[in-house]
Parts: C-alpha cells; structure tokens; sequence
C-alpha cells in the first residue's frame, strides 16, 4: 500500500471531460485535485458553489481504493451519490436512515474493494459496524474528505461531538497498515476565518497542508443591517420586505426552534407559503422541506442553522437574518445562499438599536447563548472528578448524560487527548480556556453596528486584508451606498 504512481495530467482531463464534460477546470481547482493526487494534505476554503465537490470526487475516481468523505447531512450525502449513479460511478452512502439490507450490501462493498467514494457521518465512520471493517490491513483507504468542515468548529444546539475524534482517526487506521502508507487528509468548507483554520490544522493534525483559500466577496451580493425598534417593528418589517418581493426565493434565518415555529405560523396566517425548519423535526419531515423549497413550492422557509448545508438553490434572491447569528462565520455562510447564480441578492439582517431599551430581545438572546456555553464548560469541568483519567467515550456517554459533549469540550480545551478515535487520556497539565466563539461574539455585534463598508470589515476579518486595502467603497452594501 505504497503511494499509487503518479496520474498523467492528460489522463486526468480526459477523464473529467468524459465524466462531467468539462474541458478544463476553474482556478483554483486544478491546485486541489493536484494535491490531492499528490497525496498530500489539504485545507480549501472555497465559496459554496465554487465546485469544491469535484475537487474530491475526480482523484478518488482516479485512484484505486477507498476515499471516505465525512459529511454532516443524509440530503447532502445522498444527492452527491445520486449524481455520481447517473455516470454509473463506484460510489455509496452509509448512514442510520438506510434499510437493513440496503447497509448490509455497502458493507459487503467496503469488503469486496468495489467502491471508490463512501459518504458517511462522523457517527457512522466511527459505529462498530463500519471501523471494524475500514480497519483491515487489506483494506486500502486513500484518502479521508471532511466536507462542510465548519461543522468541527462552531458550538451550538446542533455540534456533534464525534467531530473531535476526527483527529485521531488516520493514525488509528495507519497503525494496522504497512510503514510507508499515505492516508492524506483534506478539509473543505465554505467559511473559515484564521481562528476556524487553525483549529481544524490542529484538531485534524495536518501534516504542512496545502492551502487553498478564495475570497468571500461576492459582487452580486448586496448586504444591509436594519435598526427594529420593537418586536412588532421587527415582524412588520419582515412582512413589508416580503410583501416588496413577491413570489422570490428566499430563506429567513432565526436562532431557535421555538422562534421557528412561532414566526413561520404567523407569517402562514397572513398568506405565505412557508414552513419551519429546525434540528427538532424529524429526518422525513425535513427533507420534505427540503424538496418543498428547491422545487418552489414554498417560497421560504423560517430556518435556525441546521438548514442550508449542501443545499443548493442557485436562484435564492435573498435571506433575511430575523435575527443576527452570533458568529461573523455563521453570517457568512448562510448569506452565502442567496445569488449562487450570479445576478443581484440581497443579505438583510434584523437588530435592535444599540441600547436595547426598547428591544431587549437580541441582547437576552447572546445572553442566552453564552449561559448555555458556560453551563456546558462547567459540565465538562465537574466531569473531570468523575471519570477515569483514561477511558471510553461509549463507556462515558452511557454513564453520563453529555458525556461525549463534555469531553469533546475537554479536548477543544486542552485538556484532554484522544489516544485513538474511542479512547481518552485527560491532560492533568491543560487548563481550562473559553472558546473562540466568546470573542467572535463581539466580532459579530462590531460588524452588525460598525458604519465602514461591511464588504471589507469581512474580508478583513477572514484574513484577505491587502483585499480589504485595495477595495475602497464596495458600493454593495448599506453603509457605502448611504456615504
């Protein structure tokens, strides 16, 4: 299990153009598929409908073995693995959704060596089922894809804890493996500013990884902050901006599932076709949505963060954030929906002025936010007493509760080391430390409130600072049209 020989590029051409039908790629993606068939690691921050997923797919079909590409959403992985079927391609998904004999035939693939592509969660990657099986000597394994990798980073309501253990996975399976064997890791995703990128350098333990990174700034995307007084003044505000711009596609954004809930069942009762979306619906439903949306029978959908990834609408004109995220990334990301086709959208989000006299709500909600952040960091503080200094993180989480949660919080804390992708081993000499996300709140409240150009405050913020220089007015968003 040496490294496979070199790929002619002509050969790698032709068969692009004979799977996808392009004659040649878009910069930067001839940089990506090069080092990944050279091997070596790879970090790309590239915006969402920059055509990342070829970027991955193309060398995995070229290559003998098995590439693992770890996604977080059944939708997402089951419309790629569609699309790779119709070109009659060795690919499959494995996830909890899957009929009984539908996994048993995947895993029986894994086996036989006949798949080249198999998408999977962090959850699946790592059941029993699937790591008995990637873990066989005779198993080639070329490559694991980590895709939408910004799901490592941000904590929430709908982290995953599994992400952490990520890290461990490629000495885990190299152990069983011939000295000499490559197991490259790339990482892919939309938004990653330097704090997300070193994070995912460190807990993925990339190896002097190629750096792929394209510049956010969208032309075509107008961006715009507007002062609510009060919650009435809010919703009416919504309703006026929705009442001006009948029958387009669009998303609005808001934090909870409760708010999720409430606003999509008013704005119903005053006549749009809409419906809520959040982690609390089931599998079935959301998917439902999902098609709903895409095929315009909805015309929006009210939508906390779970909603959006690996979703593409290119025709989406504009999202309204109800209420502001609490990440500068999450902004991005999400703002990022509207206008992939490349004509004119709109980003407009929602605050209360300043003071918070007359709206309160934005305020008690960060407030909200950081108790829950800090309520878990004491959680997983108290769990140090409690636990072995090395063991099981299936033993811990059926012992406790958010045991996996609170140990994945250990490790992003230092605290904690992950000895295989199973088993721990806390740090006595770490020390508890805040997450990034408690200084990039007050990046967010900045940006939301700032009067300079929102285009360069973001570029500047995401590491393109001579960019951010050379723009001036980019005369796309609220504060450079109003000066």
């Amino acid at each position: 299990m040496q490294l496979s020989p070199p790929i002619a590029w002509e050969q790698v051409l032709s068969e692009f153009q004979r799977i996808w039908g392009y004659s040649g790629f878009r910069s930067p993606q001839d940089d990506i598929v090069k080092a990944l068939l050279e091997q070596r690691d790879t970090l790309v921050i590239m915006p969402t409908g920059g055509g990342k997923s070829i970027c991955f797919q193309l060398p995995a079909l070229l290559q003998s073995g098995l590439t693992l590409v770890v996604s977080p959403l059944v939708a997402l992985m089951e419309n790629q693995v569609e699309e790779l079927r119709q070109h009659d391609l060795p690919a499959a998904t494995l996830h909890s959704q899957m009929l009984p004999h539908l996994r048993r035939n995947v895993l029986k693939r894994i086996e036989h060596q006949t798949l080249r592509l198999l998408y999977l969660s962090p959850e699946t990657l790592l059941s029993p089922p699937v790591w008995d099986r990637i873990s066989q000597p005779q198993i080639r394994i070329n490559g694991l894809i980590l895709d939408e990798a910004h799901c490592l980073v941000q904590w929430g309501e709908t982290f995953r804890p599994a992400y952490r253990r990520l890290g461990a996975v490629r000495p885990a399976l190299l152990a069983n493996r011939p000295v000499g064997t490559s197991l490259p890791i790339a990482a892919f995703t939309a938004t990653a500013d330097p704090v997300a990128q070193k994070i995912l350098r460190d807990v993925l333990q990339l190896q002097a990884p190629t750096v792929v990174r394209l510049n956010p700034h969208r032309a075509n995307l107008h961006l715009s902050v507007r002062v609510a007084l009060t919650v009435r003044d809010r919703k009416l505000t919504l309703k006026r901006y929705l009442q001006t711009h009948p029958n387009q596609p669009g998303l609005v954004y808001v934090r909870t599932r409760k708010d999720s809930e409430e606003l999509a069942d008013w704005l119903r009762q005053v006549g749009f076709r809409v419906a809520p979306y959040h982690a609390g619906l089931g599998p079935t439903e959301r998917r439902q949505i999902e098609a709903d949306w895409t095929a315009d029978r909805l015309q929006f959908v009210v939508c906390t963060s779970a909603f959006g990834v690996g979703i593409n609408k290119p025709n989406t004109r504009w999202v309204i954030h109800y209420q502001a995220p609490c990440l500068i990334t999450e902004y991005v990301q999400e703002v990022g929906r509207a206008g992939r086709d490349g004509k004119p959208a709109e980003a407009l989000t929602l605050v209360s002025e300043p003071t918070g006299w007359l709206d309160g709500s934005d305020r008690q909600r960060a407030q909200f936010f950081e108790t829950q952040t800090q309520t878990l960091q004491q959680k997983a503080q108290q769990l140090i007493g409690k636990i072995p200094k090395e063991g099981d993180v299936r033993e811990v989480s059926q012992q406790f509760k958010e045991g996996a949660i609170a140990l994945s919080w250990l490790h992003s804390s230092g605290q904690l080391q992950w000895q295989d992708p199973f088993h721990y081993r806390l740090n006595p000499t770490g020390s508890a430390k805040s997450l990034p996300q408690q200084a990039a709140a007050q990046q967010m409240h900045q940006f939301l409130h700032s009067r300079s150009c929102r285009w360069k405050s973001l570029l500047d913020q995401f590491g393109f600072r001579t960019e951010a220089q050379k723009m001036g007015k980019c005369g796309h968003c609220d504060n450079c049209r109003r000066s």
